[in-house]
């Protein structure tokens, strides 16, 4: 029985560890080819190799530095040639700073997310797009953040990052519509899931992760953080087919935070 992306070539960004590897091995096992890049390559090497020691040929990997416009034309033309084309584009490298109030915050904190969490998603879509079009009916998927619709004190440039994410979403999901490309664009907003980001909350809990999550469980409804599948089912859904007719939505996988 065929996967449920059989067919799709796909291309991840931040790839290499969280997130970015459990959409990789989700769109894997359901019959994607998937490009991994993240900035660390030695590591994105050895995720595709888990990947195809499971499933033979599927996975490639490439030294990504997302900030960089350069860096884009060349993975981006390495990933086409070693898929065979590309039909599904992941932007999920991101990155969070330090806890700044406004007074203390830091142009080189908002330059480094704005880099690495806004520009490389512009820079993504924009060299993408012409392969993309050649490999419709494709998808792009941002991977923003719950951060990007609600806001909380000390975050302003990971609020700010994130919400302009998810805007630009809608613009490049009604640019790609009026123009018949057949590429949808849509953003997946997570709270808080169990992955290295949540190491500075880990330390701040005194290195104590069950207390950590309790604290960060307190104000979501279904009293728990989420697991890297419960967003990589949903990056599944939107790589795939089935979500045919859904562009310029925001998907939350919240456990229910944002319906309070």
């Amino acid at each position: 029985m065929a996967g449920r992306v059989e067919g799709k070539k796909a291309l991840i960004t931040g790839a290499a560890g969280g997130l970015g590897e459990a959409m990789a091995w989700m769109l894997a096992r359901e019959g994607a080819k998937v490009a991994v890049t993240d900035i660390d390559g030695p590591r994105a090497q050895a995720l595709a190799a888990a990947i195809n020691a499971d499933h033979p040929g599927a996975a490639f990997a490439f030294t990504h530095d997302v900030a960089d416009e350069a860096q884009w034309v060349s993975v981006i033309g390495a990933a086409v040639a070693a898929l065979g084309g590309l039909s599904v584009l992941i932007n999920n490298a991101g990155v969070g700073g330090p806890l700044a109030f406004v007074e203390a915050d830091t142009v080189e904190n908002w330059q480094r997310q704005y880099e690495i969490n806004l520009k490389s998603v512009m820079l993504g879509c924009k060299h993408a797009m012409p392969h993309l079009r050649d490999g419709a009916p494709a998808s792009i998927i941002n991977i923003s953040s719950i951060a990007g619709l609600a806001a909380a004190p000390g975050m302003g440039a990971y609020n700010a990052t994130k919400a302009a994410v998810w805007m630009y979403t809608k613009t490049i999901a009604l640019e790609a519509a009026k123009q018949d490309w057949n590429v949808r664009c849509n953003s997946v907003h997570p709270v808080f899931i169990k992955t290295p980001i949540l190491d500075p909350f880990i330390a701040m809990a005194g290195g104590d992760e069950a207390k950590a999550h309790e604290r960060l469980s307190r104000g979501i409804p279904l009293k728990r953080i989420g697991e890297p599948d419960d967003v990589a089912y949903c990056v599944l859904y939107l790589a795939s087919d089935e979500s045919k007719f859904v562009t310029g939505t925001e998907f939350k996988i919240d456990g229910g935070m944002l319906a309070q």
